[in-house]
């Protein structure tokens, strides 16, 4: 269905770190994450999904060229630009309404997501490092719209985490992006040929020895020895997605994650053994 495609329901897998502060924080199954969760989630996936139209409105010309995005519905022709935008103010309606008995916080993440990811769509993505630090604050605006939702502090460490693993995850796709373009790249995104030789790889690999080094302080402030043997599986995940971008295979996470079943495999369990820690006896 060409409506469902523009909202790229698939993405909506990055909205799950809304959770992350209450399950982090020992609060997931407290009655007010249990009351507000769909709602949360739903109302965040919807703006996401605005944020998306947005993005392939503005995109839709140098989509027809991309060997991968030019089925895209707004490329494809199958949705017209007035449809689109429609539906991108009825979606938008639905998430504020949805969001509107939670607490007013998370309604001002949420229209700062949209600002961003607008004045993304716009320009910034086409400006070197500004691309990669919007994305980075998409990551971060999930996490503290999550935090203000459920009424749970997002700490120092996790924060830093955070931002710093979506510098990571945010290189590695630009780096996968422009192997595979080759010498279109800069038909497709201007920013793309705008990073020298290396940096990009040289980006990649600093911000993910960081997020490593702080997720260990976050797991080992949080006091539970169980936490401290998740960090060889961050190490595996970070050093896989590396792994799998020099190899030349892409770098969007979200795809990665449901199609690489090693890196799969690992998030599952860093999940199951982070919710031991926490929860367990």
């Amino acid at each position: 269905m060409p409506f469902l495609q523009l909202i790229r329901p698939l993405q909506w897998l990055k909205n799950l770190m809304i959770f992350f502060p209450p399950f982090l924080g020992g609060a997931i199954f407290n009655q007010v994450v249990a009351q507000r969760a769909v709602a949360t989630f739903v109302s965040f996936s919807l703006a996401s999904g605005v944020a998306y139209i947005v993005n392939d409105i503005c995109d839709r010309e140098n989509d027809r060229l991309h060997p991968g995005k030019k089925s895209r519905p707004l490329a494809s022709g199958s949705v017209t630009v007035a449809e689109a935008s429609l539906f991108a103010f009825i979606l938008a309606l639905l998430a504020v309404t949805l969001a509107f008995p939670i607490p007013a916080p998370f309604m001002s993440h949420i229209f700062f997501y949209l600002i961003i990811t607008s004045g993304y769509s716009l320009f910034l993505k086409n400006y070197p490092l500004a691309d990669i630090f919007c994305i980075s604050a998409g990551f971060l605006l999930r996490l503290e719209a999550g935090g203000a939702a459920f009424g749970v502090p997002v700490s120092e460490w996790l924060f830093l985490s955070v931002f710093l693993l979506s510098i990571f995850l945010s290189s590695g796709k630009r780096l996968g992006e422009k192997s595979h373009l080759g010498a279109t790249a800069a038909s497709h995104r201007r920013a793309l040929v705008a990073y020298p030789d290396g940096f990009l790889q040289s980006a990649m690999h600093m911000t993910g020895g960081a997020a490593l080094v702080t997720y260990t302080m976050y797991v080992i402030a949080c006091g539970s020895d169980i936490l401290v043997y998740s960090v060889p599986f961050c190490c595996f995940g970070l050093l896989r997605y590396i792994f799998i971008v020099h190899s030349g295979r892409g770098g969007d996470p979200t795809e990665l994650l449901l199609k690489d079943i090693p890196l799969l495999i690992v998030g599952l369990v860093w999940a199951l053994m982070v919710g031991w820690g926490i929860y367990g006896p």
